[in-house]
């Protein structure tokens, strides 16, 4: 182990952590200040003018400089730090955001490694992988949710990206809230959106109600015409094929209980009552 002046080393620019919260390196500068870095930040040789980049310990410089240290303790290696390695390194301290491993993936992606190649390296399953990607292609409201923290869940935000496609407005209202999303937030979310289409469409039966009213109506009208003097010159075959055509469509409506219609009020064989001619 030896010590280097802070100003020799440099961050790797394809470190997979790129979100480094304030508060976060507070904490660590504190613990830095009263202890000292405990693990050696570890570097690879960067050039020949002295400048070494960091292998893992990215957040380890940062806090040591907010803590007012010249030098610091690093373990020189030989090699560039496997992306791979520098993942785990990541996610056994405090962990990559989900946003973070994201890019991740997808500059591997970029790289040639296939999803399945990525999955066992990085210990997680295709399915994780697919989750992650789609976290770089989310819905305007759904990022917001991700980067506010009020959803870090890759598998939720990818249900909820699935669902705006159909039930965007529905996605909207639980996004316009300001708890935690989960994902029994969002269970419901669809057992509400299963049990809606399953039920009648009162606005569309009231609008059919209305217009069957209206239809009777002229009915109606039409039939006290027919019984007028003044048309009753119409032939008797006639009136007889409308009075059989007008109790067929009585005949038609459900009735009785099974399609709510009371059966006290006629019965299965009462038709309408034929008009006298």
């Amino acid at each position: 182990m030896l010590v280097l002046p802070l100003a020799a080393l440099c961050e790797d620019p394809n470190n997979p952590r790129t979100e480094f919260p304030d508060e976060e390196i507070e904490e660590l500068a504190e613990d830095i200040r009263q202890h000292g870095i405990l693990q050696p930040i570890v570097v690879h040789r960067a050039d020949t003018a002295g400048r070494y980049r960091i292998h893992f310990g990215a957040k380890r410089w940062r806090a040591a400089q907010r803590a007012g240290l010249s030098e610091v303790p690093v373990v020189i290696r030989d090699a560039p730090a496997d992306p791979y390695a520098q993942v785990a390194e990541n996610q056994k301290r405090h962990g990559l955001t989900p946003l973070d491993l994201a890019r991740f993936i997808k500059d591997r992606v970029a790289k040639g490694d296939s999803n399945a190649f990525i999955a066992k390296q990085l210990g997680i399953n295709l399915t994780t992988v697919a989750h992650h990607l789609s976290l770089l292609d989310l819905p305007p409201e759904l990022d917001q949710a991700l980067k506010t923290g009020r959803c870090t869940s890759p598998r939720t935000l990818h249900e909820l990206s699935k669902l705006h496609e159909t039930e965007p407005d529905m996605v909207r209202a639980l996004v316009a809230g300001d708890a935690e999303i989960t994902r029994s937030a969002v269970a419901a979310m669809k057992v509400e959106r299963s049990e809606s289409a399953t039920k009648p469409k009162v606005s569309v039966r009231r609008g059919a109600i209305a217009r069957a009213h209206a239809a009777c109506d002229r009915l109606e009208r039409a039939l006290a015409q027919v019984e007028r003097p003044a048309v009753s010159t119409v032939a008797p075959r006639e009136l007889e094929a409308l009075r059989l055509r007008v109790q067929v469509l009585a005949k038609i409506w459900p009735l009785g209980s099974d399609r709510q219609t009371p059966s006290g009020e006629r019965g299965s064989d009462s038709p309408i009552p034929a008009r006298p001619t």
